[in-house]
């Protein structure tokens, strides 16, 4: 998760930054926290919920997605339900936050190129 997202976005649009690109940076960003997060869901009998895990992007976020139609616990393994007494495992968080080295370098890039771009900067 970025702090301060949005500004980041607004500020890049003013700058002139191209958002469709930013939107390829965010999908190869989650490109890169893929592997950490798949190496860290749960395998149960069948690895559905393994086979699930995918990435999508937005011009605001790069996004991992665990779960579908047909593995709809997905949520629930990785945030818990205390009301059942289940622990969240957070594989989909742990595994961004400790690829966070390999995809940081990707938005560092963008920025710098968005900034050689502006006039007087």
């Amino acid at each position: 998760m970025v702090v301060g997202q949005k500004r980041f976005v607004q500020t890049m649009r003013k700058a002139g930054a191209d958002l469709k690109e930013l939107k390829e940076v965010n999908r190869k960003a989650a490109n890169v926290a893929l592997p950490a997060v798949q190496a860290l869901t749960t395998r149960g009998k069948t690895g559905r919920l393994a086979k699930s895990v995918r990435v999508g992007a937005t011009q605001k976020a790069g996004i991992i997605r665990a779960g579908r139609k047909a593995v709809p616990y997905a949520g629930v393994i990785n945030y818990g339900w205390p009301a059942r007494h289940i622990k969240g495992r957070q594989f989909v968080n742990d595994g961004v936050a400790q690829s966070e080295s390999r995809w940081q370098p990707l938005y560092k890039e963008f920025i710098d190129k968005t900034m050689s771009q502006i006039k007087g900067a």
